[in-house]
C-alpha cells in the first residue's frame, strides 16, 4: 500500500525537525519537553501505517483495486495527517492537544476523536478482508494471528481511549505530570495511567502476529489453537492493565 508507506516514511522523516525543535526549545508542558508528545505520535502513527502497509499484501488484490477501498484508505491517511498537524501545532503554540478545555480545544478534540476512530478502524477493515482471503499464501496459524491481532485493536483501544476521553486526563491518582514517569514511555509510577492499556491495545496487531510466527514454527503452521490461547491471554492482560489503572495503581511502581 503506497499511501500508507509514503505516510509512514514521511512521519519518520518529520521526527528529525521535531527532534531538533525539542533540542532547541526549552519550553515544557506537564513537566516534560513540549515536543515529546509530537515525537511519540509521529513514531506511533508511522509504526501503525507501515505495519498496515506490510499487511496489505494479505488483503485480496481485487479488494485493493476497488474504489471504496482506495477512498477509505485516503480518508484514513487524511485523518492521520490532521492528527499530526494538530498535535504539532498545539506544541508550537505551547498548549494542550488533548484535554484542552478552551472552546476551540474542545471542538478540535471532538474532531480528533472521530479522526482517531477512523484511523484505528483500518485495523478492523484489514482483519475482515484478510479473514475473507481464501488464498493468503500463509498457514492457518499465522492467518489467525493476523486477523485476531488486527481485530482486537479497535475494541480494546476504544475501551482505553474512550475512558480517557471521558476524564480530565490519563492519570488516576498520583501527580498529574509526566516528569516522574517511566523512561521512554512516560507512564506514571505513582498512580494509575490509562496510557498503559492504550499502548498494549494498539499493539495487539504486533504482539499477536509475532506470536503467530513463533507458534507456526514450534506448533505447526496449521495449528491455530496456540494463537487463540495467546489472544485470550493478551486480551486479559490488556484488561488487567486497564483495571489496574482505574484502581490508581501504577503499571510499574516507583523504586526507592
Amino acid at each position: 500500500m503506497l499511501r500508507f508507506t509514503a505516510l509512514g516514511l514521511l512521519l519518520l522523516a518529520l521526527m528529525l525537525p521535531t527532534g531538533f525543535a525539542a533540542a532547541v526549545d526549552p519550553r515544557e508542558f506537564l513537566g516534560v519537553d513540549i515536543w515529546v508528545k509530537p515525537l511519540k505520535f509521529e513514531l506511533a502513527i508511522a509504526t501503525y501505517v507501515l505495519t498496515l502497509a506490510f499487511f496489505a499484501r494479505f488483503v485480496p488484490a481485487e479488494v485493493r483495486a476497488k474504489r471504496w477501498y482506495r477512498t477509505y484508505i485516503g480518508a484514513v491517511v487524511a485523518a492521520a495527517v490532521l492528527e499530526i498537524i494538530w498535535i504539532g501545532g498545539a506544541a508550537a503554540l505551547g498548549t494542550a492537544s488533548h484535554f484542552n478545555e478552551s472552546v476551540i480545544g474542545v471542538v478540535i478534540y471532538a474532531v480528533m476523536g472521530a479522526g482517531a476512530v477512523l484511523l484505528t478502524s483500518a485495523s478492523t477493515v484489514y482483519a475482515v478482508q484478510i479473514a475473507r482471503n481464501t488464498k493468503p499464501e500463509i498457514g492457518s496459524a499465522l492467518k489467525e494471528a493476523l486477523v485476531l491481532g488486527l481485530a482486537l485493536v479497535l475494541p480494546l483501544t476504544l475501551l482505553s481511549a474512550g475512558t480517557m476521553s471521558s476524564m480530565d486526563g490519563h492519570w488516576i491518582g498520583g501527580q498529574p505530570s509526566d516528569a516522574g514517569g517511566m523512561a521512554l514511555m512516560g507512564w506514571a509510577r505513582d498512580g494509575g495511567d490509562l496510557r498503559v492499556s492504550h499502548f498494549f491495545a494498539t499493539h495487539a496487531m504486533h504482539f499477536i502476529p509475532a506470536f503467530g510466527l513463533v507458534s507456526a514454527t514450534f506448533f505447526g503452521a496449521e495449528n491455530r489453537l496456540p494463537v487463540r490461547i495467546f489472544g485470550l491471554l493478551f486480551t486479559a492482560f490488556v484488561l488487567y492493565t486497564f483495571v489496574q489503572a482505574l484502581m490508581g495503581q501504577p503499571f510499574l511502581a516507583m523504586v526507592g
